[in-house]
């Protein structure tokens, strides 16, 4: 039984986290970011 607490606690914390990801990716997407593309065409070399 204790095995399945540790289990919970892990996906709990594994779910949260991917959360946060997502919805950091969607603000970025929002703001006009892109995991591709910063804005800086001296790091990227021309992707526009």
């Amino acid at each position: 039984m204790n095995g399945t607490v540790g289990t919970f606690i892990v996906l709990a914390v594994l779910v949260a986290v991917v959360c946060i990801v997502v919805r950091s990716m969607i603000k970025d997407k929002k703001s006009g970011k892109s995991l591709h593309c910063g804005g800086d065409c001296r790091k990227c070399k021309g992707c526009h």
